[in-house]
């Protein structure tokens, strides 16, 4: 394939991409939860100080994204 339409193919996907995520982060208000504030993620309140571990919010954008790249390897064959 010719460099120049497989670079337009990347930064035409990559566009793509960043306007789903924008979109995203438009819309989460909306949404009946929120991520980063999910059942199970850590925060611990200190005297001066906040621990803050979104482990549950990071499982799911783990599982998310897992679940998006396995289908775009089943279309790329």
């Amino acid at each position: 394939m010719d460099p120049t339409r497989e670079l337009g193919r990347t930064v035409l996907i990559i566009g793509l991409v960043l306007a789903a995520g924008g979109a995203l982060l438009y819309f989460t208000g909306k949404f009946p939860f929120r991520l980063g504030r999910l059942p199970g993620d850590i925060i611990h309140h200190g005297e001066h100080s906040t621990f803050y571990f979104p482990i549950t919010t990071s499982i799911l954008v783990s599982v998310v994204l897992t679940f998006i790249l396995w289908l775009l390897s089943q279309f790329r064959r």
